[in-house]
């Protein structure tokens, strides 16, 4: 079954007047060609000020834009998940690894954010995001108020995430940090990913060896990230050495693979090859400033990395 498609809106600055119609398409949204945005105006998916325009047309300040994208068919996820915590402010939930969070490529409907307001209201939003192959817990609020507040404790640190993860190779150490700043670097799909960059954001996670798996060359990990980057830690695992097991897009030293695709972006349903899990979440409730933990079991098929 196709989604309901979607429209894009952009409205024109200083620094886009003078461009043409289809040159600004080609460069805000490069994942068409310009044969292919001459091809959707002139099928009359592009609005300029409410009416079609010519690809040639010339944009001014002010103008408004807006690409609808027609109905298309998304890749099949999993679309169950369980609700760990849940009162009048927050939801915990429980996310299975195969269901994007957010809206992006091939994703729209097929996304927890949309099952979650179907169910519970349009005002849930999430406080932070998962990769699409991560699972566990993941924590949704229901109001702005809770919204703010939980946003401003976790700027404090004051929300301590806990993962397990299964990492490759041996020898590494009991105990390691990994302090590599994160930032997007250019890939061939998508246009850019996030991995390590020199000038990137500060991003610090810590690692602790809980079982180690010789015969597989790996160990089970449990990982604490003060800072929530997107891939945090496939990119710092990768950076220090040790990639996630069955990793598609990081490499040792924190860079994406030449031939890698963002899982992201890709349209192979259910799980995504590696095992990273949301495990414990610890929070100050919004209203009674009480800590709350949550904590997730593991899936059926990640159970050996139980501790």
């Amino acid at each position: 079954m196709k989604n309901r498609g979607y429209s894009y809106p952009d409205h024109i600055s200083t620094s886009d007047e003078g461009t043409t119609v289809v040159a600004f398409y080609s460069r805000r949204y490069p994942h068409s060609t310009e044969a292919e945005w001459r091809q959707k105006i002139a099928a009359g998916q592009v609005l300029l000020n409410g009416q079609p325009p010519s690809p040639g047309d010339v944009l001014t300040r002010g103008d408004s834009l807006v690409y609808h994208r027609l109905p298309w068919a998304e890749p099949e996820v999993p679309r169950e998940y369980a609700t760990l915590f849940e009162d009048d402010d927050v939801l915990a939930l429980a996310k299975p690894s195969g269901l994007p969070v957010l809206p992006g490529g091939f994703f729209l409907e097929n996304t927890l954010l949309h099952l979650v307001r179907e169910r519970h209201g349009a005002a849930c939003s999430p406080l932070h995001r998962l990769g699409r192959g991560t699972s566990g817990a993941i924590l949704f609020t229901r109001n702005r108020p809770a919204a703010r507040w939980l946003s401003a404790a976790m700027f404090e640190r004051r929300i301590v995430k806990v993962y397990l993860a299964l990492a490759s190779g041996t020898g590494m150490p009991d105990s390691f940090t990994v302090d590599a700043p994160i930032g997007p670097v250019p890939h061939k799909r998508p246009a850019t990913v996030n991995a390590y960059r020199a000038d990137g954001r500060p991003s610090l996670s810590h690692f602790r060896v809980i079982r180690r798996l010789p015969e597989e060359k790996a160990a089970v990990l449990e990982v604490t990230i003060p800072t929530g980057r997107p891939h945090q830690i496939r990119i710092h695992l990768s950076y220090a050495g040790h990639p996630l097991v069955g990793d598609p897009l990081y490499r040792t030293g924190g860079l994406p693979r030449a031939d890698g695709v963002d899982d992201e972006l890709t349209t192979t349903p259910g799980a995504t090859g590696y095992l990273l899990h949301s495990w414990k979440i610890r929070f100050p409730h919004p209203a009674s400033h009480e800590e709350v933990e949550v904590i997730c079991p593991l899936p059926a098929r990640e159970e050996f990395l139980n501790p």
